[in-house]
């Protein structure tokens, strides 16, 4: 293991402390207390211990200022001041080195193999909202089957989530990637993007591609013969089947594909269509509920089987649990006020940082859970963060 003993200091230069020490600070030298490495550390340390506000941070660190003084082998033994830490998030970090830097840090930490699960999605921070809805809108690249987020991008505002996803994408290593958005980002130009950039993509067909949709529920609808007693035309459908009970219901997912429109539906590189029924049963009330959605891939049949594609789309719609849950509830991200919009996304960077350290191996029951042990035992979380 490589190590830094410049002045005492002794961690991994492959540790996040050391990628910290990277980024660029606006600040004067002259007069400065606390490095910005030093800064970010406490908040990830803080955050992973169980606190979420800088105000709660700040006093975290104090209680343990003299504990964290020996262990990081500090001169000073004062902590920073609150306003600091919100300071240091609204003024200093550069957000997108940060993001860059992120990015190159979870990537660094597993080996991912073909054909990997890339969702893209937006989320507004509800902190940062003004009376005028106002705030921050950030879109995510986020890797459902490791729990990481790859990059995030800052939007203009609602509804601006297609110029943001081209940017997005042009920041990841697309190849070998699979990319799945929601019916907004089903657009010819990411389409190529992907592609042409060594990745392909699954998209819904919906209201914004309305034709697109129409034509593959014709597709998937009983033939009629054009001439009465006369046969149909042979369709290639195959069909894979899933069924989960949780939560109280059972449901059953069902995926007809096909690759008989390929040439007929005006899409770059379209390979198959498909056709997924919802079946979701009350196991309390026996109340059922339908959905039929339809969509289209890239992927061809030899690339991919049904099931495997039907797994493809049932690991998409976990983003919800998967990041914005554990952003929103466990980490507090929506209930942490940050009226600055730099703020906002770099807080949310951090919080993208604690899970992609602690989910890909996660040994606790839960990400509450680990944060409960790493309180009662601060040292493991910052043995973590420094590789000792």
């Amino acid at each position: 293991m490589e190590s830094n003993t410049q002045a005492g200091k002794i961690y991994d230069l492959a540790s996040l402390y050391a990628q910290f020490q990277t980024l660029s600070d606006s600040r004067k030298p002259r007069g400065l207390r606390y490095s910005l490495a030093l800064i970010l550390l406490l908040m990830v340390l803080a955050k992973m211990c169980g606190e979420s506000h800088p105000s709660g941070i700040a006093e975290w660190v104090a209680h343990r200022s003299e504990r964290l003084a020996e262990l990081l082998q500090l001169k000073r033994k004062s902590m920073p001041h609150h306003s600091t830490y919100r300071r240091i998030l609204a003024e200093v970090v550069n957000v997108e080195e940060l993001e860059q830097m992120s990015s190159r840090y979870l990537s660094g930490k597993k080996h991912y193999g073909k054909q990997v699960l890339v969702v893209i999605d937006g989320k507004v921070l509800r902190g940062t909202l003004d009376e005028e809805q106002q705030g921050t809108y950030l879109l995510a690249a986020y890797l459902p089957s490791e729990g990481i987020v790859l990059m995030e991008v800052a939007m203009e505002g609602k509804g601006s989530e297609i110029p943001a996803a081209t940017k997005l994408l042009k920041s990841i290593d697309l190849r070998d990637k699979i990319v799945m958005g929601d019916a907004l980002h089903t657009q010819r130009a990411a389409s190529l993007q992907i592609v042409v950039s060594g990745g392909d993509y699954i998209w819904f067909a919906k209201g914004n591609q309305s034709q697109m949709e129409e034509d593959i529920r014709l597709w998937f609808e009983p033939d009629v013969p054009l001439i009465p007693g006369m046969g149909c035309p042979p369709k290639d459908f195959e069909t894979a089947q899933k069924t989960n009970k949780g939560h109280g219901r059972l449901e059953t997912r069902t995926l007809t594909v096909s690759s008989q429109l390929q040439d007929f539906l005006d899409w770059p590189y379209l390979a198959q269509v498909f056709k997924l029924e919802r079946r979701c049963v009350s196991l309390k009330t026996g109340e059922c509920r339908q959905q039929v959605v339809y969509g289209f891939t890239s992927l061809s049949r030899d690339e991919i089987a049904p099931d495997q594609l039907l797994e493809k789309i049932r690991s998409y719609w976990g983003i919800e649990n998967g990041l914005h849950y554990r952003r929103d509830v466990t980490l507090r991200e929506d209930y942490t006020l940050m009226t600055k919009p730099n703020a906002g996304h770099v807080m949310a960077c951090l919080n993208n940082l604690i899970l992609g350290i602690l989910l890909p191996k996660m040994k606790y029951r839960s990400l509450p859970a680990a944060r409960r042990f790493f309180n009662a035992h601060p040292t493991e979380a910052l043995r973590l963060i420094l590789r000792l």
